[in-house]
C-alpha cells in the first residue's frame, strides 16, 4: 500500500488550503488524468455560465476516474487547474472541499484566455 503524506520541510512556506508537495513512497500504480471540463454524457458542455458547477463536476469526473482504477479521492496527488478568470477561485475552493473534504493535493492554478470550447470555464488534470 502507498503511503501518501503532506511534504512541506522546514523553510518553506506551508499553506492552508493546498499542500506545497505531496511525498507517495511504496506505489505501485500512477494514474494521469487528462484535464477534466464540465461535460455532459454526450459530450457537450454541462452546466453553462456556472462556474461553480463546472468545477464540482470536474472534480467528480476526477473522483469517479480514481475509483473506477481501484482508488480514492485521497489519493489524488496533484492538480493543475485552468481558469478564465482568477476571481472565481473562492467559489473553486468551495467545489474542491464538496469533493475532497479535508484532502488537499499539492496544487498549480493558472489563468488562462480560453479553452478547447467557449463555455468551458475551468479545466482540471490530476495526478
Amino acid at each position: 500500500m502507498a503511503k501518501i503524506e503532506k511534504y512541506c520541510p522546514e523553510g518553506v512556506y506551508n499553506p492552508p488550503g493546498y499542500s506545497q508537495g505531496i511525498k507517495v513512497t511504496g506505489a505501485q500504480t500512477i494514474l494521469f488524468l487528462a484535464g477534466q471540463v464540465s461535460y455532459d454524457k454526450d459530450g457537450t458542455p454541462k452546466h453553462k455560465g456556472d462556474f461553480k458547477a463546472q468545477a464540482r463536476e470536474c472534480f467528480m469526473c476526477i473522483k469517479r476516474l480514481v475509483e473506477a482504477a481501484g482508488g480514492t479521492i485521497e489519493n489524488v496527488v496533484k492538480l493543475n487547474t485552468y481558469i478564465i478568470d482568477v476571481a472565481n477561485r473562492p467559489a473553486y475552493r468551495e467545489a474542491r472541499k464538496e469533493v475532497f473534504g479535508d484532502h488537499e493535493p499539492a496544487s498549480t492554478m493558472v489563468q488562462i484566455s480560453a479553452l478547447a470550447q467557449p463555455e468551458y470555464l475551468i479545466e482540471i488534470e490530476a495526478i
